[in-house]
């Protein structure tokens, strides 16, 4: 476990990239459970249970979704499980890194810094997220960051759809 954590971190660092997990269907399992927690964790700090748990499985599914796409597209799709696993890990390993800064945006305290850190944490997860596309695809890191940058746009707006709660949206 600590060695996976150990690659999620290299990844994250810009240092490894999907090709250094192993293609493995249990690990998969394991990511997508981890992302689901965390997820689940970050959404149950500004609202109900229920619907953080759907927030968080709508989360996994449009990250699953994506790589299945994206790889689908580019005709990599023996490369499904390793990047698949490397865009859960490092997702779960950064909102899990982000955990006390939005719990702190929700107390009214230290709101400043608390924000000024989460969205140094969402750009530093896009560009990693770019990293990975990059590495899985074999494409320069401009095309990474853009299918990247077009992920999260895709995510943050369905997100929106389907929870207006989130968007501010009465």
């Amino acid at each position: 476990m600590f060695e996976l954590i150990t690659r999620l971190f290299d990844m994250a660092l810009f240092k490894k990239g999907p090709q250094d997990l192993p293609s493995s269907a249990s690990l998969l399992g394991l990511l997508i459970t981890a992302d689901l927690a965390v997820g689940f964790l970050m959404a149950s700090i500004q609202g109900h249970w229920f619907g953080a748990l759907l927030q968080a499985l709508v989360g996994v599914v449009l990250l699953i979704g994506f790589s299945a796409v994206i790889l689908y597209v580019a005709g990599k799709r023996a490369r499904f499980y390793q990047t698949t696993s490397a865009l859960l890990g490092v997702d779960a390993l950064i909102g899990f890194i982000a955990l006390p800064g939005i719990a702190t945006m929700t107390t009214g305290k230290g709101v400043l810094l608390a924000f000024i850190v989460t969205v140094g944490l969402m750009i530093w997860h896009g560009a990693v997220i770019g990293h990975i596309i990059r590495n899985a695809l074999e494409q320069t890191l401009m095309f990474g960051l853009g299918l990247a940058f077009l992920y999260l746009l895709v995510t943050y707006q369905v997100m929106a759809l389907l929870f207006p709660e989130l968007a501010g949206i009465d």
